[in-house]
């Protein structure tokens, strides 16, 4: 088995940076949803309110991050060190997390982008923002702003496997591309569905040591073309007919990072495509 893609999503919600490299952290791969807009409660929006985030670049660089879309002039921002520190919430049931406002004319934008009032946000400390449940020992408790678990890798004989689903139903919509899941890391070269199987295990990939924790349940962001915004039917309804597990409509594997040793370390380890994933143990 190998590395097919890698992808991060420096501002959370937004379009993805497909990656032929990325630096393994505590709280995910380097770029990863450090930055969020949230409402005027402090409460994160994302594609589940607003589907024009989908056309929204967020292009992270060392320092800072540039937005771009359609209609509006880009805008590059620093990282705001030094800007006005608040608590947000990823969604309103979560915990606080500490954060730094990036300061008015990046709210300007996004009122402008949006049509509402909205801050954006930046993530500078992940150490003090925490999984939201138990992990298991040895791995890192730390997140950005993903919805729970720092990396979610997704299998591409799954995704085959699931369309093959849909020409068997006579769906109208599909073939999906793997895009419509937001994975972090794609494999290639394992069977369908295995990604189930290791739950619980160890996984190298490349540089760096994973744990699997469970597999995703998808929501409704699945439904959203990642292109064009337009919200359809799938894949929730045929997940929802081939893989309803306890109540969730399952596809893809969450996962922490190991920081026992083979974990990632301070030098900084490493995935990238072509890289050989191997299930531990």
């Amino acid at each position: 088995m190998r590395v097919a893609s890698i992808h991060t999503y420096p501002m959370k919600g937004c379009r993805r940076m497909d990656r032929d490299t990325a630096r393994v952290e505590p709280w995910g791969l380097d770029g990863d949803r450090r930055w969020l807009i949230v409402d005027e409660h402090g409460v994160g929006l994302t594609q589940r309110q607003h589907r024009e985030l989908v056309t929204t670049r967020a292009v992270a660089r060392p320092g800072g991050l540039t937005l771009d879309a359609p209609g509006l002039a880009p805008l590059d921002l620093a990282e705001p060190t030094g800007g006005e520190a608040i608590q947000v919430r990823v969604f309103r049931g979560r915990p606080p997390s500490p954060v730094r406002a990036a300061g008015p004319e990046a709210d300007d934008w996004l009122n402008r982008l949006l049509g509402r009032a909205a801050r954006l946000v930046w993530l500078g400390e992940p150490t003090r923002n925490l999984v939201p449940w138990a992990v298991p020992a040895g791995a890192g408790a730390e997140v950005s702003f993903a919805d729970g678990t720092p990396l979610l890798l997704a299998n591409t004989a799954s995704l085959d496997a699931f369309n093959d689903w849909l020409v068997e139903s006579g769906s109208a919509e599909g073939p999906l591309p793997m895009s419509r899941f937001r994975p972090n890391v794609v494999v290639g070269g394992a069977a369908p569905w295995a990604e189930g199987e290791w739950v619980g295990r160890r996984i190298r990939i490349g540089g760096a040591v994973f744990h699997g924790v469970n597999e995703c349940g998808r929501c409704l962001v699945s439904t959203i073309d990642q292109e064009t915004g337009e919200r359809g039917r799938e894949p929730l309804r045929m997940l929802a007919a081939r893989r309803n597990i306890g109540q969730k409509l399952l596809f893809g594997l969450q996962m922490v990072v190991r920081t026992e040793p083979g974990g990632p370390s301070p030098d900084g380890r490493t995935v990238s495509v072509g890289d050989t994933v191997e299930v531990l143990d």
